[in-house]
């Protein structure tokens, strides 16, 4: 069982491998000198492969395409009249002649660079290859022109400026002036897109990026992206994801059954209890040992596993009313707390920020209210004289790992019990504890966690880039979380870093109340996860601060 955790994270990894191919792709893009970015990004008057293959220099007609003439003159080819990016503009506004050509190319006047640069690795090479294969298509300039003309105009928007829009440049960016109020807007015109392109595209309000001032009708000023939908909208899940996600399941199941094993510390044989404590124990003992104890623990993995289950459940319950679809869960194993909850993806694009608050809350809430239920029913039976063959032992210090549940248990159990070297409770107080700890992670305000979109759906993607710094920074110094600290952070980089992608209409902001209810789950997190420092442990009786 040791391993269950590093091979979760393997899986996790392999779910987010195309995440990351394009992330370097991107990055490998904008490297690239000014001419090779025109190949890239031009029209689709030619074809993806022939743009990609102009862009590594092995089109056999790029010479030809961009040669310098018999009569010294420069040859433009249509790549570099039909390219998107505003710098390029200028400098074709600038001057068309010989010598502007030269200057941007080099002084050689007998023939345009047909080669990348010598100094480029071999991993960018092959990312413009896979590029070739995997990029998206863009979106056709005729239908640019046509959605323009129809769409766009003095009663709705009037565009501006046009810019690349989309993780690659797939897309086109309307910027301009908002002729009316932006929901009334941004309605008129998904109407009139799907009148002129069919379900050809998607239609996106967002903030216009790096405004220099709000909108005169108040508020941030707005823009329209326009993108495929096969390349904007998710894809379904597929075969080898299902069987990952078995697989992580049934390591799931055996690390709750783990954890009930070693809720009973006080009963195992030493050499068991050995491994379980001591930190440089390799070797697992004879698993026939464990045997015993398997019936005992059984209880509460069904308690972990049913708090997990239920968290899902409230993701599905809230996202069908919206007709949001969700990939299957990934669950994550944990031998500590038992998992620490499931990756679900939105499958479809959510319609505004309002949805993804929505949903997000859902499944922490829903779990979160399972988790109270089995800690405080848990708490009752720990001072029930009647249930004296079921409690377990465990160390007191571990109270000491949340100063909300620490704080509660002091005050159901009373000094005398928790001021001691161990403690007697009921193994639901364990998964209770566990569940709303395992909960209060995924509400921490960074990346695609619940935490995360809830912050970007409540307060905007910019709220979140500050919440997230925030808590990285209390997760590194171990203010929050304690000795699970390092792990969950680790996990949160390699596997749920990336903010979730933009609403359909991200522009028009939630209501009071549900950003005062994330404020209020917030405060809460902080509260779990915060650890009894030993002063008050010692004052308010939380263990035994000075035998440790």
């Amino acid at each position: 069982m040791g391993t269950l955790t590093s091979v979760a994270f393997a899986a996790a990894v392999n779910i987010r491998f195309r995440s990351f191919h394009r992330e370097n792709i991107k990055t490998t893009i904008t490297t690239l000198p000014k001419w090779q970015k025109r190949l890239c990004f031009s029209s689709t008057e030619d074809s993806h492969r022939f743009r990609i293959a102009k862009c590594l220099g092995n089109d056999e007609n790029s010479n030809r395409d961009d040669s310098i003439g018999e009569n010294g003159e420069t040859h433009k080819s249509s790549v570099v009249k039909t390219a998107t990016f505003e710098e390029e503009d200028e400098e074709t506004s600038k001057s068309s002649s010989a010598t502007s050509s030269s200057n941007e190319f080099g002084s050689d006047k007998t023939s345009m660079p047909s080669t990348i640069d010598p100094t480029y690795s071999s991993f960018q090479i092959d990312s413009f290859k896979l590029m070739e294969l995997l990029g998206p298509e863009k979106v056709d300039p005729a239908d640019v022109k046509l959605i323009k003309d129809k769409l766009f105009g003095y009663s709705t928007f009037w565009v501006t400026k046009e810019e690349p829009f989309g993780d690659l440049g797939e897309g086109i960016l309307f910027l301009g002036n908002l002729r009316g109020k932006k929901e009334d807007v941004f309605a008129k015109l998904q109407r009139k897109l799907v009148e002129v392109a069919s379900d050809k595209y998607n239609l996106f309000m967002i903030e216009e990026p790096n405004s220099e001032g709000p909108d005169p009708r108040g508020g941030a000023r707005v823009s329209f992206g326009l993108l495929r939908k096969e390349v904007s909208e998710p894809g379904p899940t597929t075969l080898w994801q299902y069987v990952i996600a078995l697989i992580l399941f049934l390591l799931t199941i055996g690390s709750s059954v783990e954890l009930g094993i070693a809720s009973q510390i006080n009963r195992l044989p030493p050499e068991v209890v050995k491994y379980f404590t001591d930190p440089n124990a390799v070797e697992p003992p004879d698993m026939e040992l464990l045997y015993p104890f398997v019936d005992a623990a059984l209880p509460l993995a069904y308690g972990v596993l049913g708090i997990l289950l239920f968290h899902e459940l409230g993701h599905f319950l809230a996202a069908v009313p919206k007709k949001v679809k969700l990939s299957i869960p990934y669950f994550i194993p944990n031998i500590t707390l038992g998992s620490f909850g499931a990756i679900t993806q939105f499958k479809s694009i959510l319609p505004d920020r309002s949805t993804k608050v929505d949903i997000s809350l859902a499944g922490p809430f829903a779990g979160a209210a399972l988790s109270v239920s089995m800690f405080a029913v848990g708490l009752f039976l720990s001072t029930e004289p009647d249930a004296a063959n079921d409690l377990v032992q465990v160390p007191s210090m571990l109270f000491q790992g949340s100063l909300l549940l620490g704080l509660i248990s002091r005050a159901t159990l009373g000094y005398a019990a928790l001021h001691a070297a161990t403690v007697s409770i009921h193994p639901l107080v364990i998964a209770g504890w566990c569940g709303l700890t395992t909960t209060a992670f995924n509400m921490l305000p960074v990346g695609c966690l619940d935490g995360g979109r809830a912050v970007q759906g409540a307060f905007g993607k910019n709220a979140l880039v500050t919440f997230g710094l925030s808590t990285y920074v209390m997760l590194g110094l171990r203010v929050l979380g304690g000795p699970l600290a390092l792990p969950w952070g680790l996990y949160v980089l390699i596997c749920q870093r990336t903010p979730e992608k933009p609403c359909l209409n991200d522009v028009t902001e939630v209501g009071t109340w549900r950003k005062a209810l994330v404020g209020i789950a917030l405060i809460l997190v902080v509260l779990t996860l915060l650890p009894v420092w030993d002063e008050l442990a010692e004052e308010v009786g939380i263990g035994l601060v000075t035998t440790f």
